[in-house]
């Protein structure tokens, strides 16, 4: 029988097509495997990897292959008890991988720059844009009412990919935030969205106008926030940081990072004799602004005391509910004139500053890479809970093997 060249080009077409893994219409990277990997969070303390299949590409998906993604503390607290009342969900929202495809809608990030099959990429907060916050302050997405973020979704069997603690995360949801990376390493990618908590912290604090050159600022907390937020401080020009924590490995890395008092309130168990330490510091009278990193509510209130009259301090430590704290406003607050600031998240908007902070961390040598201490593969997520639980490390991070 014989073929014409139109019917060849038709049957490649076709093997083609069966090969292109749900590319239809797409930009591809090559075949797209048929199924990937979850570890989900199906009741606390336990997470388990399932298989499912990678749901075909629809014109505004882009679908990543996932190379990383840190360990936060709210993943933390949602696997030891599912406070947010989430399971079964994918954890994980500090995470980066490579673009595999891309649905032909897609042309851009968040920020406009052009964006391909192979980059490197990073996702931010998702707005509803319906909201009184959305529709009347789009720059305050981090107060969106249905604020969403890829590994805080509850499972769907329709799009089981929605966490970074998998094989793939396919970004479909209406109002996600994304961003090319493609200048970053891996470990700094992982890092990008808790030194993005640091630098919407850091905008806040300079609302305030008590952030500058000369100010004396004191950072409460060496987990991995109170750590980041140290080098963020030193990357913007703050030359005397003040550090407080129990935990000497987190002290010394502390110091690594350019903190030049260091206070183990193990060892000085008296608040007063903290104070005093705080005021030698600090032009005897207290830091000019201090951070609360901690998630303690007694850290919480000791902090006021370290403060001078006029003084600034911005509260970052209480991302979920860890209880309540006393305080004696007149003394802690009215008398002093404290200027005080919340910090909730952060915007897509302070995506791109962030970005620009880690290439300034490493202008400067700050070695920020060093707070990634512990990594693990996907089969060993709950181990990985553990671990960070027990403080044998300081930032824990899955990587894809």
């Amino acid at each position: 029988m014989d073929i014409t060249s139109s019917q060849v080009e038709s049957i490649v077409r076709k093997i083609l097509g069966e090969m292109d893994g749900g590319c239809k219409g797409a930009s591809c990277g090559g075949a797209i495997p048929k199924t990937g990997k979850i570890a989900i969070l199906t009741e606390p303390k336990k997470i388990e990897v399932k298989e499912y299949a990678i749901p075909e590409l629809q014109d505004d998906d882009i679908l990543v292959k996932v190379e990383g993604c840190g360990v936060c503390g709210t993943d933390v607290h949602e696997w030891k008890g599912d406070p947010f009342g989430l399971a079964p969900v994918t954890l994980g929202h500090e995470g980066t991988g490579e673009i595999l495809a891309l649905g032909k809608n897609v042309k851009c990030d968040t920020a406009g720059n052009p964006i391909k099959v192979g980059d490197k990429i990073v996702t931010s907060v998702i707005s509803c844009g319906e909201c009184f916050v959305c529709r009347n302050h789009p720059a305050n997405t981090n107060l969106c009412d249905k604020q969403g973020i890829f590994g805080l979704i509850p499972h769907s069997e329709a799009n089981p990919f929605v966490g970074w603690f998998a094989t793939h995360l396919l970004i479909r949801a209406k109002g996600a935030t994304y961003f090319v990376v493609n200048d970053l390493d891996l470990k700094e990618r992982m890092l990008l969205e808790l030194a993005c908590v640091c630098v919407h912290a850091l905008k806040r604090a300079q609302s305030t106008g008590l952030i500058n050159f000369n100010s004396k600022v004191l950072v409460q907390g060496l987990g991995p926030v109170g750590l980041t937020m140290i080098s963020v401080l030193r990357a913007a020009g703050i030359n005397h940081v003040i550090a407080v924590d129990g935990t000497p490995m987190r002290l010394e890395m502390a110091k690594k990072f350019g903190a030049k008092t260091v206070i183990n309130f193990k060892e000085t168990p008296a608040l007063d004799d903290r104070v005093k330490i705080v005021k030698k510091a600090a032009n005897g009278v207290g830091a000019d602004f201090a951070f609360q990193c901690t998630g303690a509510p007694i850290a919480a209130k000791d902090i006021f005391e370290y403060i001078r009259r006029g003084g600034g301090l911005c509260e970052m430590g209480f991302f979920v509910n860890n209880g309540s704290y006393d305080v004696n406003p007149h003394f802690a607050m009215c008398n002093k004139e404290i200027n005080l600031v919340g910090s909730w998240d952060y915007t897509a908007d302070d995506y791109p500053t962030t970005m620009a902070f880690l290439r300034q961390a490493r202008e400067m040598n700050i070695p920020i890479k060093d707070l990634i201490t512990h990594e693990f593969p996907l089969d060993q997520l709950n181990e990985a809970m553990e671990v960070n639980i027990a403080q044998k490390g300081i930032k824990i991070c899955y990587v894809a093997k």
